[in-house]
């Protein structure tokens, strides 16, 4: 199967079949209804992926475009618990879909089955919405819905957004994430767990990680420490060594140590400062020291990662924030015209889903460009939207619009190079050429 074919079939499945099941299963459906789940999850998807500010009455153009006709009265009143939950339930049939571009053209990222970086973000609700999504409470919003993504950098498929209450810990993600053998987990410290380093380890799963500063180890010769006292006995610049990480674990690894300007440092130490104080704690000593240093540990060997390699490889995880920009800046995905809490409800759980869809489009379309630019590339597929909307009867047809999105992105959509501060894609394909002195 074609990958144009495969993006088409995976809209039509989640959009139609699974829409339309869910309706029924819901109960958002009750009765023959011109508006079934597949024709309310079309509109609401491809109407807030042209526009994300779309008002009711241009949803109902696109219902239109659908044909379907409904009042934005009518519409307004199909914002119901049963239509939220119809909508969750398509959400997570398009996580399930497994979308992939062919491995870019990147040689370090071939070094490994796959690169993958995780993160997660969450958006603010209505506290009505407390007992579905609980959020933090306090100086957090009371109601609030987490996701974590992971993005594989090679191919470009996604692992989620995988749902759960703003109050949860990332770790929760170790439960849901199977990854194959011989690839690389690049993650920071909200996922720091030395019992799923372990039992990655034991999968062949590499794995590359920020450090807490209070975390044991033993250094070379066999001597114990907690990090931070070890970076500052060494009074070193630049650390590369094998360690036997945690207290009572003694996992075997390498730990990656450069120590940053001193501006760098203290507006890392600012930072911290100013995030224990809006959570009400002060910042610790170990981890106001730390902030001299930029520290990884890895599992993965010398001939598959050096010191270096890993220092950019791991900025690399910034992409899944600027994954997360996109799909909240230009995809507003917690933004909503709307006070009430099930319209803001089922706005996210579409959007959310029009992100899919556009990830999927991004991927067969632009994803073997090592500059790509997948802002610039998402407006392109905005302005197809509709297009997808009025031709959506149709895997044919469907496909049609993706080429023609395809020749689009072949023309342009490219980040323009650097020279002061290169882009993460520049450092990956010249590692030789950089200094970290």
């Amino acid at each position: 199967m074609g990958k144009l074919t495969q993006v088409a079939e995976s809209m039509q499945k989640v959009l139609s079949d699974v829409a339309d099941k869910a309706g029924r299963e819901t109960g958002f459906v009750k009765r023959e209804s011109k508006l079934t789940g597949s024709l309310f999850s079309q509109t609401l998807v491809f109407g807030w992926l042209a526009n994300p500010e779309a008002s009711l009455e241009q949803l109902t153009q696109t219902a239109a475009a659908l044909g379907v006709e409904i009042s934005p009265q009518g519409l307004e009143q199909r914002f119901t618990k049963e239509a939220a939950d119809c909508l969750k339930q398509v959400l997570e049939a398009a996580i399930k879909q497994a979308i992939a571009a062919e491995p870019v053209a990147i040689p370090i990222l071939a070094r490994f089955t796959g690169v993958n970086i995780f993160d997660s973000s969450q958006v603010s609700l209505p506290s009505e919405l407390k007992s579905i999504w609980n959020g933090n409470g306090g100086s957090g919003p009371d109601a609030a819905l987490k996701f974590q993504v992971g993005m594989d950098l090679s191919t470009g498929e996604l692992t989620g957004p995988l749902l759960q209450a703003g109050k949860a810990s990332d770790k929760w993600l170790h439960k849901m994430v199977n990854l194959a053998a011989d690839s690389l987990r690049i993650t920071d410290l909200g996922y720091f767990d030395l019992d799923e380093f372990a039992n990655l380890a034991n999968k062949n799963v590499y794995w590359l990680s920020r450090i807490q500063p209070h975390t044991g180890m033993k250094d070379d010769a066999g001597k114990y420490w907690q990090v931070i006292d070890f970076l500052e006995h060494k009074q070193l610049n630049k650390i590369e060594m094998s360690i036997l990480l945690g207290a009572s674990h003694q996992l075997p690894c390498r730990l990656f140590a450069v120590r940053v300007p001193p501006q760098v440092a203290e507006t890392r130490r600012r930072r911290l400062r100013r995030d224990a104080k809006k959570r009400g704690y002060q910042a610790g000593q170990k981890a106001l020291a730390m902030a001299d240093w930029t520290v990884f540990v890895t599992n993965a060997p010398a001939q598959l990662l050096s010191l270096d390699e890993a220092l950019i490889i791991a900025r690399a995880r910034w992409q899944i924030e600027l994954l997360f920009k996109l799909w909240k800046s230009h995809g507003q995905i917690d933004q909503s015209r709307s006070e009430k809490p099930w319209r803001i409800l089922c706005e996210v759980y579409a959007k959310l889903i029009a992100m899919l869809i556009q990830h999927w489009v991004l991927i067969v379309s632009c994803w073997a460009y090592p500059n790509r630019s997948l802002f610039k590339a998402a407006q392109t597929v905005q302005k197809m939207a509709l297009t997808f909307a009025s031709v959506f009867g149709s895997i044919k047809h469907i496909c049609a619009v993706i080429a023609t999105i395809q020749r689009c992105l072949a023309k342009g959509c490219r980040i323009n190079k650097r020279k002061s501060k290169p882009n993460t894609y520049q450092l990956l394909l010249d590692l030789h050429n950089l200094n970290f002195s």
